[in-house]
């Protein structure tokens, strides 16, 4: 049986020194759930869960059925039918208000009846959110993906079905606890009672939330691009230059190109709030096509005759 006094504490540890290992990815989802948070609230006041519990249901629902308002909170079975996995045999749930009825349904007569969960700390919301999806993770010792998935608390294993661990199985989903880090940056009334981690103000992990290039310029420019950048959306010679001054800075692979490894370092630099000591670095050279009328125009250079000097020659 899980002692949840241990899980909470564990929980309460990994919230404290979590960092977003898929940091752009949370950006949508949050987004969704902030959007419909009067809907999620209305279902937190309808089972009796103070205000703070729309954040439980909005993670849940995405957990759960992916934000499909036409499937239900406790597994994500359609609302039409009655449903078929744990809990089962709940409904079916029909008219407008069938989500909000099957929600509450769950919440408040389903195991482990989140709805009357009395911690709103960080940890409590945490550990009941980990209980909701099954303790199988803390039986094992090992951080839940369903909470820790997209941070860097995980790494790898995973029921693949009811009993099945696969300890090399990576979740692709990602985790509540991200999920909430990010929407606390989208809606500073999200508050628990004792949360080691707030977001920094006036950092670009929480605004603007689409990680387009406007968002990859005030990152860069925050963390200290020199010389700091025009925001204007365009991923141009000198935006690409301060990424790659910033991947020397952070010792990867300068390419100037923002892929997977650079946006985890972009998302962790941001939620550590300290600026990136980077230098300017030289611009990249970008010659035209052989055969074009620019490249031909190289000839009388100077750098048309340095390239001379190391052609092939032709006997």
């Amino acid at each position: 049986m899980t002692d949840l006094n241990v899980l909470k504490a564990a929980n309460a540890q990994r919230w404290a020194k979590a960092q977003l290992t898929r940091g752009p990815e949370f950006s949508k989802p949050a987004q969704r759930a902030i959007a419909n948070k009067q809907r999620y609230l209305t279902i937190a006041r309808r089972a009796g869960m103070p205000d703070i519990g729309w954040v439980f249901i909005a993670v849940s629902h995405y957990r759960e059925s992916g934000q499909d308002f036409e499937r239900n909170l406790g597994q994500g079975d359609p609302l039409g039918a009655a449903t078929i996995h744990v809990p089962a045999g709940r409904g079916p749930f029909l008219g407008a208000t069938a989500f909000e009825d099957a929600a509450v349904d769950a919440l408040v007569n389903c195991s482990p009846h989140a709805a009357r969960l009395t911690d709103w700390s960080i940890a409590g919301t945490l550990t009941n959110l980990e209980r909701y999806n099954g303790t199988g993770y803390a039986n094992r010792g090992l951080p839940s993906p369903y909470i820790w998935s997209g941070t860097d608390q995980y790494q790898a294993g995973k029921y693949v079905a009811d009993g099945v661990f696969d300890p090399a199985e990576v979740d692709k989903q990602l985790g509540c606890a991200g999920l909430i880090l990010t929407m606390m940056g989208l809606d500073a009334s999200i508050k628990f009672e004792d949360s080691a981690k707030t977001v920094p103000p006036n950092l670009p992990v929480t605004t603007p939330q689409i990680h387009d290039g406007a968002w990859l310029q005030t990152a860069l420019n925050t963390l200290g691009a020199s010389p700091q950048l025009v925001v204007d959306g365009i991923v141009g010679p000198s935006t690409r230059n301060a990424v790659r001054a910033f991947q020397l800075a952070k010792n990867l692979e300068a390419d100037g190109l923002v892929g997977p490894a650079t946006f985890a370092a972009l998302d962790a630099a941001l939620a550590a709030g300290k600026p990136v000591p980077t230098i300017p670095v030289p611009p990249e050279i970008i010659l035209p096509p052989p055969g074009t009328k620019a490249h031909t125009d190289l000839a009388p250079t100077f750098w048309g005759r340095v390239f001379d000097l190391f052609k092939p020659k032709v006997h």
